[in-house]
C-alpha cells in the first residue's frame, strides 16, 4: 500500500518517461481528479496510506495519459471562460485560445440578438455567450449527433437554454441571426500529421481536418452566412495563426466589410469579424 506521496512521485516519473508535456502537472491533475482531495490535504495527509482500489484507478489514469490521451479526457471534463464542461472524444478539448472569440464576439452582441455556433462541438462557445449575455437566444449546430448530445449536456449542466440541431452547416438552419460565430475545422490535411499526439490520435479529426488548404469551410460558411444573416449583421472566426490574410480576402471577396484581425495572448492572428452590408 502506498503513501499520496509516493503514488505522485510515480505517476509524474511514469509520465516523464513517456515524455508527456508537463509530466508533473498532469499528474497532480489526474490525483486531484481521482482522489477528491485539493493541494492543502495533500500537503498535510502526504504520507497517509490509500485505498488500494483507489489506487488502481489512479494507476490505470496515468498509464491511459502515458498513451498519451488527454487529461481532459481522462477526466471527462474541461475548462472555458471559467466554466466547466462535459467533454470526450466526440468533439475537440475546449482551448484557451477560443476564448478569444467570445471576448470578441461580446463586443457585438447587442440586448436580444439571435445568435448562430456553427461547428459547435461541446457547445462552449454558444453557451458562454449565452451565460454573458442572458436576454439573447441561440442555435448550436455541429455535423454530428454524438456532439449535440453533448452540446445539450452541457447546456444542462451550465443551466444555460439553447436550441441544438444536427445539421451540415447551414442544411437545418432556419430564420436570421444577428450573430453568427464559428470555430471550424482549420488545419491543412497535409499539415494534421505534424500535430501532437494527444490531438491528432485522440481527437475527432472532423473537427480538425479544413481540408487541402485548411480553407474549405471558411469558403461555405462565408458563402452561405449572407442567407441567414440581418442586414448589418456579424460574422467571426476563429483562424489558424497563418490564416490572418486568407480569410480576411474570402470575407472581402464575398462582399463583407468592417473586417478587423484580432490577436491572441501570444500575439498570434486568432480572430476574425466581418460585417455584412446593411441594406
Amino acid at each position: 500500500m502506498s503513501t499520496l506521496r509516493q503514488l505522485l512521485s510515480w505517476g509524474s516519473e511514469t509520465l516523464e518517461k513517456a515524455e508527456v508535456p508537463d509530466s508533473g502537472q498532469d499528474a497532480w491533475m489526474l490525483m486531484e481528479e481521482v482522489f477528491g482531495i485539493e493541494k492543502s490535504y495533500y500537503f498535510l495527509h502526504g504520507t497517509d496510506k490509500i485505498d488500494p482500489d483507489v489506487q488502481k484507478r489512479y494507476e490505470e489514469m496515468i498509464r491511459d495519459r502515458a498513451k498519451r490521451i488527454p487529461v481532459q479526457y481522462l477526466t471527462g471534463k474541461a475548462w472555458f471562460m471559467g466554466y466547466e464542461f462535459l467533454v470526450n472524444s466526440s468533439v475537440l478539448i475546449p482551448r484557451f485560445d477560443t476564448e478569444v472569440l467570445v471576448e470578441e464576439t461580446i463586443k457585438h452582441i447587442m440586448p436580444g440578438c439571435r445568435l448562430l455556433d456553427v461547428c459547435t462541438g461541446s457547445g462552449c462557445i454558444l453557451i458562454s455567450l449565452l451565460h454573458e449575455k442572458k436576454t439573447c437566444q441561440g442555435i448550436g449546430v455541429d455535423v454530428a449527433a454524438t456532439s449535440i448530445a453533448l452540446a445539450r449536456e452541457n447546456a444542462v449542466h451550465n443551466q444555460v437554454e439553447a436550441e441544438w440541431l444536427v445539421s451540415d452547416l447551414f442544411t437545418e438552419v432556419k430564420g436570421e441571426f444577428d450573430v453568427i460565430v464559428s470555430n471550424p475545422p482549420y488545419i491543412a490535411t497535409r499539415d494534421l500529421e505534424e500535430l501532437m499526439p494527444e490531438v491528432i490520435c485522440h481527437e475527432p479529426k472532423r473537427a480538425l481536418d479544413g481540408h487541402e488548404d485548411g480553407l474549405y469551410f471558411y469558403r461555405k460558411i462565408i458563402e452561405q452566412a449572407p442567407l441567414y444573416l440581418k442586414p448589418g449583421g456579424r460574422l467571426l472566426f476563429e483562424i489558424g495563426y497563418d490564416q490572418g490574410e486568407s480569410v480576411p480576402d474570402l470575407l472581402a471577396q464575398a462582399g463583407f466589410c468592417d473586417i478587423a484581425v484580432i490577436k491572441d495572448y501570444a500575439g498570434n492572428d486568432r480572430v476574425v469579424r466581418a460585417r455584412l452590408h446593411d441594406l
